[in-house]
């Protein structure tokens, strides 16, 4: 695990495991009440979600993963790191914590395997926040994205070179980061075999029917329509280069009832709008009480 003593000011939280086979598998847990669910994607961590931790703990159980080989979470070398896996070990520790009438805060790739729980288990389920993410079949891909998926190339880029974590500390908002908060977000992944389930999920990207996670996505998607009456709020940096507008639209397309907020941010909309993001939620939660 790696050592969180220099961001501890800001990373308050205690550590919580639980054993998958043979790899622990972290999550933050603060707070009581009825649960918040957080899901991170791609190269971020619980870090991610710090601030909402910090104010929905005061009113709920907040529950913030770690993928297996991310943040603090352990990174096994010989993991098959695949979006079924990933959805796997989120179920698994629902049903360890016992979990229910669940708040699901989505962001990135953590879209797919959030809600690839969800469709699994959507009596669970009583609200769902969806940030700058996906959880359905997209043919395309950003130009630079898919320069880290070439087999012989991204590895040398991703682990080898850090050109997946260490760009997203300055490609994905508006607002510069701290150098305690970037440090915050490469510390897991400080080394080339901690940055393998960051290469792992660059390349588990499907782009087609060949592709492994093809049909798991799929059937993700095809399973969207369960909470056509599930209370959800759309909150979106509209100046991500990534998860851009399309992604928001084909969101409302399944979602027409969702309430929607497109902020002047980029994809980490948590750094540069957090604060707006926390109302949004505030209000959406007053409005949509879990009964």
């Amino acid at each position: 695990m790696n050592d969180i003593s220099e961001i501890q000011d800001i990373y308050p939280y205690k550590t919580n495991f639980i054993e998958l086979g043979d790899n622990k598998y972290h999550y933050v847990d603060e707070g009581e009440g009825d649960p918040i669910v957080m899901v991170h994607g791609n190269p971020t961590w619980s870090f991610y979600y710090r601030n909402l931790i910090n104010e929905f703990s005061k009113t709920n159980r907040v529950i913030a993963v770690d993928h297996m080989g991310c943040g603090l979470s352990d990174k096994p070398q010989d993991y098959n790191y695949t979006l079924k896996n990933h959805i796997k070990n989120l179920t698994k520790l629902v049903a360890r914590l016992q979990l229910q009438k669940i708040t699901l805060v989505v962001h990135d790739w953590g879209g797919a395997i959030g809600m690839g729980f969800a469709v699994h288990n959507p009596k669970l389920i009583k609200r769902i926040v969806i940030l700058n993410s996906g959880a359905y079949a997209m043919n395309h891909v950003p130009a630079r994205i898919a320069l880290c998926k070439i087999p012989w190339l991204g590895e040398k880029l991703v682990r080898g070179l850090n050109a997946f974590a260490g760009p997203a500390t300055f490609m994905t908002t508006l607002k510069k980061l701290s150098k305690k908060v970037k440090k915050g977000y490469l510390l897991p992944y400080n080394n080339y075999k901690n940055r393998i389930a960051v290469a792992r999920f660059v390349k588990d990207i499907p782009l087609g029917p060949e592709h492994t996670s093809y049909e798991d996505l799929l059937e993700i998607e095809h399973g969207l329509w369960l909470f056509r009456e599930t209370p959800i709020t759309l909150i979106w940096g509209m100046r991500d280069w990534c998860f851009n507008y399309k992604f928001l639209d084909k969101w409302i397309t399944y979602y027409p009832h969702a309430e929607v907020h497109r902020l002047d941010a980029g994809h980490y909309v948590l750094e540069d709008a957090g604060n707006e993001v926390i109302d949004y939620m505030q209000q959406f939660f007053k409005k949509n009480p879990i009964k």
